[in-house]
């Protein structure tokens, strides 16, 4: 039986968190909605007129609607590991005739053919993932050589006060554990996607306090859900061991920063290869010999 870390996270814990914010999500998530749209601006610098657009980790769909806007004549569809996230993005796309489509799958295991998709967006999927190595190697079995990929992710500075915070109060895992910018550029190289190219930027939100902010995680669905969080009831002295020491980060505002490190990529296709035949008369095919 193979052991966890403690940063693993639960597939069917992650599926439920989001199950239960579906019906509110888009009215809390501002800050995805706004990386979101930067995404869609980098879209300005890339020539494409794609034909199949794959959105990954859709959500409720808003992403794959302006995708849908942007590139009318274009066939849309939006993955997303939760039901009910992908149950209330259908519910918002048109009824009749409508070029947008709605799958609950995993990102590790696509429900899309080879070499068939000439965008594939991912907008704040990845920290969610275990493996970002097989999620890239799967992005660019679905992709054409000349399709693009473009995506945002959460770097280790993310929710770093609140890292150090629950850090000095015990050794169990509070926060995700998120991949920085060098082993994202490795996991591209090894997928064999090309030109790739990596920026990060950082932002920083404030609250009135510590439990406005962990409302609001807990609002877009972000719940500690890796396999080192705590089990059972957690004891009084531990949450306010974590809230002192968190004091120590508010401002002459009066509120308290949370840092967030948005990680921006892109890249193309792999270039395929196949056998290649060669034609070799049969005149120059060895033999054994006759020898009399």
């Amino acid at each position: 039986m193979a052991v966890l870390t403690p940063e693993y996270l639960d597939k069917y814990q992650l599926s439920q968190s989001f199950d239960r914010v579906a019906s509110t999500y888009e009215q809390y998530a501002q800050l995805q909605q706004q990386i979101g749209n930067n995404l869609l601006e980098r879209l300005e610098y890339i020539k494409i007129a794609p034909r199949t657009i794959v959105d990954v980790g859709a959500g409720s769909g808003r992403l794959s609607r302006a995708l849908s806007q942007r590139y009318p004549q274009a066939q849309v569809y939006g993955i997303d590991l939760s039901l009910k996230m992908a149950t209330a993005a259908r519910r918002q796309a048109p009824r009749w005739f409508s070029r947008q489509h709605f799958v609950c799958a995993d990102a590790i295991q696509l429900p899309i053919a080879d070499n068939c998709i000439d965008l594939l967006l991912s907008n704040l999927m990845l920290q969610w993932c275990n493996d970002i190595h097989r999620i890239f190697a799967e992005f660019a079995r679905v992709l054409t050589p000349t399709g693009a990929l473009l995506f945002s992710t959460f770097g280790p500075d993310t929710l770093k006060e609140l890292r150090h915070s629950w850090a000095v109060a015990d050794n169990a895992s509070h926060v995700n554990r998120f991949v920085d910018i060098h082993e994202l550029g490795d996991a591209l190289l090894q997928a064999q996607l090309t030109q790739p190219v990596l920026d990060t930027d950082w932002l920083q939100l404030t609250y009135p306090d510590v439990k406005q902010l962990m409302k609001a995680l807990k609002n877009i669905g972000a719940h500690n859900i890796t396999a080192g969080r705590p089990r059972g009831l957690m004891g009084r002295a531990k949450f306010q061991a974590m809230l002192s020491t968190y004091e120590q980060y508010r401002g002459s505002d009066g509120n308290v920063p949370v840092t967030y490190e948005i990680i921006y990529g892109h890249a193309w296709g792999t270039v395929k290869t196949s056998p290649q035949l060669v034609n070799i008369p049969l005149t120059q095919l060895g033999g054994r010999k006759n020898n009399r």
